[in-house]
């Protein structure tokens, strides 16, 4: 499984703080820390808090750079923040993300293309989360559909088919399951799948069991990557064991 360590992210507050007054010590360590135990790539987001997200995300990236050759996945809603930091990238990127909304889709695959970087979809768009299976396999058909029009390759694609809390959304967890392995059967060659692994033990008290237990299910349905802690030494040896 593909690991996307989620910690920097200007979010926590330690992090947050780190960019407000360019601490390089604390990002670096933040990534070394998730590159130890196992992190493939690594999540950068500057967070709700930056007022200067154009500037500060390439002042993280080369920060990062300078520590480790690490795949980088740019963290942001607005495509001008992902294309700044891809500006400064020296290796292989990942674009976190696009939705399945055509005005999304018309500018971020390009710029995937672009930058012969990798892109996280997902299965949502402006009228709102989907409520059921069918639902996210319509909205992925119609990222993988731009993908394929635009020629972006996709092996390099990967669908999130939004993962969300336990504690409000249960009844949607099974739908969510299936269809990470329906996923696979949209297009030759198929998509990769992926999930951001924290949303699901939000608001719940022992948010560690919540996460390995939801990421044990998953790759029994073929999940292929994660978004997660990987500093939490339980889950990344339920994720090892589980791919067993």
């Amino acid at each position: 499984m593909f690991i996307i360590g989620e910690l920097i992210n200007g979010m926590y507050k330690n992090i947050g703080q780190a960019i407000k007054e360019k601490d390089k010590a604390i990002i670096q360590k933040c990534a070394l820390d998730q590159i130890k135990t196992g992190a493939d790539a690594l999540d950068v987001n500057c967070g709700p808090a930056s007022r200067q997200p154009v500037s500060d995300i390439q002042w993280l990236v080369q920060t990062i750079q300078e520590v480790t050759d690490k795949p980088l996945a740019l963290d942001s809603s607005k495509p001008q923040v992902i294309e700044s930091g891809l500006q400064v990238i020296k290796n292989k990127a990942i674009i976190n993300s696009t939705t399945a909304d055509p005005e999304k889709l018309d500018v971020l695959v390009p710029l995937a293309k672009k930058y012969n970087a990798k892109l996280i979809g997902l299965t949502i768009s402006t009228k709102g989360i989907p409520q059921n299976k069918d639902q996210r396999l319509e909205l992925a058909a119609t990222i993988v559909a731009s993908c394929i029009e635009q020629g972006f390759p996709i092996e390099d694609l990967y669908l999130d088919p939004i993962v969300l809390p336990v504690n409000v959304a249960q009844s949607q967890m099974k739908d969510i399951l299936e269809v990470i392995h329906e996923f696979k059967i949209i297009s030759e060659p198929s998509p990769k799948s992926i999930v951001g692994l924290s949303n699901v033990s939000q608001g719940t008290c022992v948010r560690s069991l919540v996460n390995r237990i939801f990421l044990t299910m998953a790759v029994a349905f073929g999940l292929d990557a994660a978004i997660l802690d990987p500093t939490d030494k339980d889950l990344m040896d339920a994720a090892i064991t589980a791919e067993l």
